[in-house]
């Protein structure tokens, strides 16, 4: 491990520095020589803007053209700094992003230049920032490439291209002049100090270039255009500034031969960056695969001393303990992934486990080995009794959730027995509203009770052998709830449940309908609606409330479609245990329930009463009174008595509440009685154990 180490440290910082050169070599080539054609481009188009802005009224067909080609080498070169952003070292890549941050913003600078926002001034600077920025990256190029030759090369390209760049600028200074007919000082000033400075630039920088691009420099100084631009030059350099009267130059031969020269420096330019860029590459390829080469040299040699290492301490293990080991280590994978988890899924599923009998020991001598299996066989002894505690802890807080459950339904079946006996006879309006509003809260009581029996996985006592009307069961659940007076039942289908699931069905509503009303305005109602489905009949439960957040209401529905498990309703500490009520309720039965955003406010509880507990056909006459279905009277258990129904309740004026309550008349108090006894006389006889 030691040799490997060291062979890593030293092979990473060669291989890295050869690497770096060929990626510095390959940017050059890639990017830095077709950004010299881009900025090229942007000279002209400099110097095509400042005829524009120097005489608005000439034709601006020229510029336009010009800007076209530009757009399409820039669109090159942008794409070609992004990937010498992300390989490139870090100096260079600011440079490069620097460079495209001036780009950017050049479509902004033409329009503000159309528009008369920029002067002549303004857009002089901002392109002579711009082509400064791709100046500057080939500089810091040059002076990043770690081979010196290299790096003498590209510096000659880059004053190559400077001097380029300023005779373009003294140019696009010249051209403004002479279309304006007139020189200002400043720009005389400048434009002189370019002229001087790119000729002396290109007398030094040459000498040193290639032999093709010192080649191409002579043919060029011998050429007539650049004979008559030093002519030209000269005179401008001469006409005094803010000297009214013609130049001695000619506005169309000097385009001609600054067009010319200017061509001419970027092709000495590009042709000194080529003969950089072969030379780096070619260096830099070299020096990559020589790095590489000796770095699997020396990999080979520390790999042979590991393997001579390696097969002489192999001769001092003992064998034995090798097969030792890896017994041990296949009797563990089995147990762990095999036996143990089979005792977990059992454990689940009810079934009572012997520790001691399931978990045969791991036996693997006395000596370090040995004990090391001991060990594993007290963590897995400790895993299994622990998960036998935990599931026989589970069964005694069931058995103590069914044991109150069952005093709480003996007490509230002692408290109807007495409400019955307060009932008969009972005239008074006041008392009459009191026992009803009594009958309410044990009816509540009980449902709290069958919630622990129903958490703990047992069937409540409740149960029906015939069909009920699904309108019943609705406004059964109706009178379960505590804020019943704000629940609006709309018609329902005419279909029945079958006797069996009633009471489910009727608590799992109840809840529902119970959480609607505490989660929305106290002066809101809630609407309760019924339709037919292809796969059974929905109930839509809907509220006006502030409606429930996305993630919460997602939340709630992965609750509401899985049965809850232990650990879900004591670990969570969430004191809502209504939607684990619903949720062990729908599993039961196949009943599917969703929570939705409603259209408006509030939130949509649907429930999906599947066809199978749905009876064939209706059972009862569509005339048999809401709340106490004759033929329930006695054979079937005690249904909810809803105090709400009756007509007027809706119809009552703003302000209304139990103090109005208390005030309504003799006969509607007798006649909610009425039905209060005849519901609940026959109802307790059938609930009485025989």
């Amino acid at each position: 491990m030691i040799l490997l180490a060291l062979w890593l440290g030293f092979s990473s910082l060669t291989v890295y520095d050869g690497y770096s050169a060929r990626v510095i070599a390959v940017g050059v080539k890639n990017a830095s020589i077709p950004a010299v054609n881009s900025l090229a481009a942007l000279q002209k188009e400099r110097q095509l803007a400042m005829e524009r802005l120097s005489r608005p009224d000439i034709d601006p067909a020229a510029l336009i053209a010009q800007r076209a080609r530009t757009d399409t080498a820039v669109g090159e070169m942008r794409a070609n700094l992004g990937q010498l952003a992300e390989e490139a070292p870090s100096r260079i890549a600011t440079r490069a992003r620097d460079l495209d941050a001036l780009l950017v913003q050049l479509p902004h600078q033409r329009a503000r230049a159309d528009a008369g926002n920029s002067s002549r001034a303004e857009t002089f600077r901002f392109y002579n920032r711009l082509l400064d920025a791709g100046v500057n990256l080939f500089d810091t190029q040059s002076r990043v490439t770690p081979d010196l030759a290299v790096s003498q090369a590209a510096l000659v390209a880059t004053d190559v291209f400077r001097a380029a760049d300023q005779m373009s600028q003294a140019a696009s200074l010249g051209g403004a002049a002479l279309v304006g007919g007139e020189f200002n000082t400043e720009d005389h000033l400048s434009f002189s100090a370019l002229v001087g400075a790119y000729h002396s630039r290109m007398e030094t920088a040459v000498p040193a270039a290639a032999p093709n691009t010192i080649e191409l420099y002579r043919r060029l100084i011998a050429s007539p255009d650049w004979q008559r631009l030093v002519g030209f030059e000269n005179a401008l350099v001469e006409h005094p500034p803010q000297r009214s009267g013609t130049f001695a130059v000619d506005e169309e031969e000097w385009r001609q031969s600054t067009n010319a020269v200017a061509e001419a420096l970027v092709d000495i330019a590009i042709e000194q960056a080529k003969t950089t860029s072969d030379l780096g590459l070619e260096n830099g390829t070299d020096r990559f695969v020589q790095v590489i080469a000796g770095s699997l040299a020396a990999l080979l040699a520390v790999l042979v001393g590991i393997v001579l290492a390696a097969r002489n301490a192999r001769r001092l293990v003992d064998r034995t303990l090798v097969t030792r080991l890896a017994k041990l280590r296949d009797d563990t994978l089995r147990l762990a992934s095999g036996r143990l988890p089979d005792i977990m899924s059992r454990l689940k599923r009810g079934e009572q486990i012997d520790v001691e009998t399931e978990l045969s020991p791991l036996e693997h001598g006395n000596d370090e080995i040995g004990q090391v299996a001991e060990a594993f066989n007290t963590a897995h002894h400790t895993a299994v009794a622990a998960a036998v505690r935990e599931n026989q802890a589970k069964a005694g807080i069931n058995k103590v959730f069914l044991g109150i459950a069952h005093r709480n339904q003996g007490l509230v079946h002692r408290q109807f027995k007495v409400l019955d006996e307060l009932a008969r006879g009972e005239e008074h309006p006041q008392r009459q509203d009191a026992l009803l509003r009594l009958d309410h809260l044990a009816t509540r009581a009980r449902r709290n009770a069958e919630n622990l029996i129903i958490l703990a996985g047992e069937q409540p006592g409740r149960q029906w052998r015939k069909p009920v009307r699904l309108a019943d069961v609705v406004g059964a659940a109706v009178a379960e709830t505590e804020l019943y007076d704000r629940i609006r039942i709309h018609p329902m289908p005419d279909v029945s449940l079958v006797g069996a699931p009633v009471g489910d069905v009727i608590h799992l509503l109840a809840e529902l309908m119970d959480n609607a009303t505490s989660f929305s305005s106290p002066r809101s109602e809630v609407q309760v609606y019924g339709s037919n489905e292809r796969r059974g009949v929905l109930v839509r439960i809907e509220d006006e409330g502030l409606g429930m957040r996305p993630a919460d209401r997602d939340d709630a529905n992965v609750r509401l479609s899985t049965p809850p498990r232990f650990e879900d309703i004591t670990l969570r500490g969430d004191p809502r245990l209504g939607l684990f009520v619903v949720a062990q309720l729908a599993a039961r039965r196949g009943i599917k329930v969703v929570l939705q955003e409603a259209a408006e406010n509030g939130t949509v509880a649907t429930v999906l009463l599947p066809t199978e507990i749905l009876a064939t056909e209706p059972m009862f006459d569509t005339r048999t009174d809401f709340t106490r279905p004759a033929e329930w009277e006695e054979v079937e258990p005690r249904l909810p008595t809803p105090p709400r129904i009756r007509p007027d309740a809706r119809n009552s004026e703003p302000g209304d509440g139990d103090s109005g309550r208390a005030g309504h008349s003799s006969e509607r108090s007798r006649g909610n009685m009425a039905a209060f006894q005849r519901g609940t006389r026959a109802a307790r006889r059938a609930e009485e154990p025989e």
